[in-house]
């Protein structure tokens, strides 16, 4: 069966969730306002540069993990989800899952973003394949720390890579869909790329190397 794999944020959402959950703990006052403010700044531009030091930016994001516990860290996860990532729903993204729900597709997100923060999104999407960064549980709490390898740049196929083993699947007709230059490595390697509302670099590498350019935005 045909694989349909999407990047989440910029691509499915009309935002990041990854930074939004960092601008929700500030307005929450859940962390320093300031500091983590301009961390959280500084990490997404280093994305969006291609330039991230994905470990540093993990080490920075999952800490508040740790410093909760799992009831209080729901709480905050569902009215961010209600606040933050709704609004950022896509009608045509939608359609888009609706088409390749159609034609029998497999569909799957991957996402660099952790988990804990995407794991209700996909449940949103009606998605039920996820591969997301895996933060660290030890007695029922995070501990600030990642299980295995991240699914960033060349992660992401790694991380693909034993899911299809994992699942007796291959990636023969494949799509994904990425706005993002992070995703160049995965996006060379499916039969079908297609670059959506794509950043600069990306829009230049998808159009010297034939791939469909879309927009999802509404």
């Amino acid at each position: 069966m045909t694989l349909a794999i999407f990047d989440l944020d910029n691509t499915l959402l009309a935002g990041d969730s990854d930074h939004a959950w960092g601008e929700f703990l500030v307005e929450e006052g859940i962390v320093d306002r300031d500091d983590y403010k301009r961390a959280n700044d500084q990490f997404y531009q280093d994305y969006l540069n291609g330039e991230m030091d994905i470990h540093r930016y993990l080490s920075f994001a999952l800490a508040p993990l740790a410093q909760h516990d799992l009831s209080t860290l729901h709480a905050w996860r569902a009215q961010f989800v209600e606040e933050k990532i709704k609004p950022m729903m896509q009608v045509k993204a939608a359609q888009l899952l609706d088409r390749h729900r159609q034609q029998g597709h497999t569909l799957m997100i991957i996402t660099a973003t952790n988990r804990f923060v995407t794991a209700p999104i996909a449940e949103l999407l009606d998605i039920e394949h996820l591969i997301a960064v895996e933060p660290e549980m030890k007695d029922g709490r995070y501990t600030g720390g990642v299980t295995g390898v991240p699914s960033f740049q060349e992660g992401k196929i790694t991380r693909l890579n034993d899911w299809l083993l994992q699942h007796h699947r291959n990636l023969e007709g494949a799509w994904f869909y990425s706005d993002s230059i992070n995703d160049a490595p995965l996006l060379k390697l499916v039969p079908n790329a297609v670059a959506v509302d794509p950043d600069p670099r990306l829009a230049d590498l998808a159009k010297g190397s034939g791939w469909e350019i879309m927009s999802l935005r509404d």
